[in-house]
């Protein structure tokens, strides 16, 4: 008898370790280092659980369905991105579940000319689709919210890293950049802004046409003064770039006459001030070099010879032809040669 007795309790403890070991141990079947699972709001469990037999993420599908009617999770299906890494074991995969603890989603924010290129970007990386986003930033109810409308509202974009849950919705995404938005402009940029005449919104709105002038950091202070001069005096802007963004040809290497003509409210060479939105996304570094560019008398610049990248300023525009001419013959020197090489060939 026991022998009996001892040999029923060897045998429980046996069973119990199996399914210790089932429960505890490595409970996946995919070979790679993680898999992730994308839960769509409204999933119910057994659409979970096809979608991880499906994808053969599972040693033992009918296990994981035992334990999870035991931790009630059927009932508890949460939406979001999970990472279930290689030999995780299905109470740990269960747990993650039950709880709700999403891998986070990383959105790296750089330049965007437009608001369709912007949701189109980040609608790759959410549940929110592209269509989703764009609507929302087209429905200026909703961006009352956030003090902008359809063609200021990537003046609250700025470049950074957020991070999010895979399933945040349109608005949540737009919530923690007009946080970071609202935390960068501090009272002194204020300041800086409103002594040139400009808002946070404004000078946003020129740091984008200043972004697409150049690239280098010593000329950015000066663009900018040219363009507040200019403002200053109601004349044009006759900014190059806001003509590339009213053809959305952001590939045009060279603006020619007939572009100027272009209907649009973007097209600075018809419409005085600055145009009603940005034209992209300034990094924080055009931005700072708007709130504090120098004081000049410059009305004008145009690229040097020498297609360094810098630019000649000029106050006068008999000075600016003159360095206007210098530019137009290196660039046509520049194609003679390049002709010349092609004809070789």
């Amino acid at each position: 008898m026991k022998k009996f007795i001892t040999a029923i309790v060897l045998l429980m403890l046996i069973v119990v370790g199996f399914l210790g070991w089932r429960m505890l141990g490595p409970g996946t079947a995919f070979s790679g280092e993680s898999y992730f699972l994308y839960i769509r709001t409204g999933m119910s469990y057994p659409e979970v659980v096809s979608l991880l037999e499906k994808d053969t993420v599972l040693q033992s599908p009918g296990l994981f369905d035992w334990m999870a009617h035991r931790m009630d999770y059927p009932a508890n299906v949460r939406a979001g991105k999970y990472e279930i890494s290689q030999h995780m074991s299905v109470l740990g995969m269960l747990r993650m579940l039950h709880n709700g603890r999403q891998t986070p989603v990383h959105i790296v924010i750089t330049k965007f000319r437009t608001p369709e290129g912007f949701a189109a970007a980040v609608g790759k990386k959410m549940e929110c689709d592209s269509a989703a986003i764009g609507a929302f930033l087209h429905n200026d109810d909703s961006l009352s919210a956030f003090g902008v409308d359809s063609n200021t509202v990537l003046t609250i974009v700025l470049p950074n890293t957020y991070t999010y849950f895979w399933n945040s919705s349109p608005s949540m995404l737009l919530r923690k950049m007009y946080a970071y938005y609202r935390a960068w402009w501090t009272p002194a940029r204020i300041a800086a802004a409103t002594a040139r005449g400009l808002t946070p919104t404004t000078a946003t709105i020129l740091a984008s046409i200043v972004e697409e002038e150049t690239n280098m950091p010593s000329d950015k202070g000066k663009v900018a003064s040219v363009y507040l001069n200019r403002l200053s005096k109601g004349m044009r802007l006759e900014a190059d770039p806001t003509i590339k963004y009213a053809m959305r040809d952001f590939e045009l290497k060279e603006v020619f006459y007939a572009y100027l003509k272009t209907p649009s409210p973007y097209n600075t060479y018809i419409h005085t001030g600055l145009p009603p939105g940005p034209i992209c996304t300034p990094s924080e570094a055009t931005l700072q070099a708007v709130l504090s560019s120098p004081t000049t008398d410059y009305l004008y610049f145009v690229a040097k010879p020498d297609f360094s990248g810098y630019s000649n300023f000029a106050t006068t525009f008999k000075e600016h032809e003159v360095y206007a001419k210098a530019w137009t013959d290196a660039l046509k020197k520049q194609r003679a040669i390049r002709d010349s090489s092609a004809r070789e060939k």
